[in-house]
């Protein structure tokens, strides 16, 4: 494990915090406590993070708030949400933000911890992998190396799931991704709730595309999607 990983821990139960934050500690990782919720995006924007686990329920500031603040500065963060609360909009709200999981309190530290490194490592193999660099998607272009989504003098810029999940797509152009596939490759689980993920990221990509008719990604019930454009001939069996 890199000595540089750091984790911006924000929680207002500092009893709770400085417990957690120990433990993290002595499993080698780097970790600034943050008690206020005001105080947690000015910090992450002066300092570099590998991850920040954010308790939702802060005073004044809430924990979906930093998430979006957050995302402003760096979209491809990791970010555990760490609540009392299960309610189950409240954890589909926080992967619409574009977490990595949602950690319900008290909870097992060592399942958090295999959470922690499980991400980490899936985050950094996926800026190490060497990858096709440029794939062309009707009059898109996708540089899947500089996570960038090009049509005319418009750059969209990815975050890495959403970078990972087009190129899964860009795979296989014109053939079924199976959902299985993808959710394991990228979350390294396929439960209900990375479900839901991934089909929030399914319709970021469609908005992405809208500037092409001719590009569609198609639900296929029951197996996955299929990214298509027309013009373009499709895979033999």
């Amino acid at each position: 494990m890199s000595k540089n990983e750091k984790i911006l821990l924000v929680e207002d139960d500092a009893n709770f915090g400085m417990v957690l934050k120990s433990y993290l500690e002595i499993n080698g990782y780097e970790v600034c406590l943050v008690e206020s919720g005001y105080k947690a995006v000015n910090n992450f924007r002066n300092n570099e993070y590998d991850m920040c686990i954010l308790d939702v329920m802060l005073p004044g500031v809430d924990g979906f708030t930093i998430a979006h603040e957050i995302r402003l500065i760096n979209k491809g963060i990791p970010i555990f949400f760490l609540t009392a609360k299960g309610m189950k909009d409240d954890v589909l709200k926080g992967f619409k933000l574009g977490a990595d999981d949602y950690i319900t309190k008290p909870c097992d530290a060592d399942v958090l911890l295999c959470k922690i490194r499980a991400v980490l490592k899936r985050n950094g193999m996926m800026q190490e992998v060497n990858h096709t660099e440029v794939y062309k998607i009707g009059k898109y272009a996708f540089n899947s190396n500089l996570r960038t989504l090009s049509i005319e003098n418009n750059v969209i810029r990815l975050s890495p799931k959403e970078s990972c999940l087009l190129e899964i797509l860009c795979s296989n152009m014109n053939n079924i991704t199976l959902r299985e596939t993808a959710l394991k490759t990228i979350w390294g689980d396929d439960n209900y709730f990375t479900t839901r993920s991934m089909d929030v990221f399914i319709t970021k990509l469609r908005k992405y595309l809208k500037d092409d008719p001719d590009v569609d990604i198609s639900n296929i019930h029951g197996n996955g999607f299929i990214l298509s454009v027309k013009g373009m001939p499709y895979p033999k069996e």
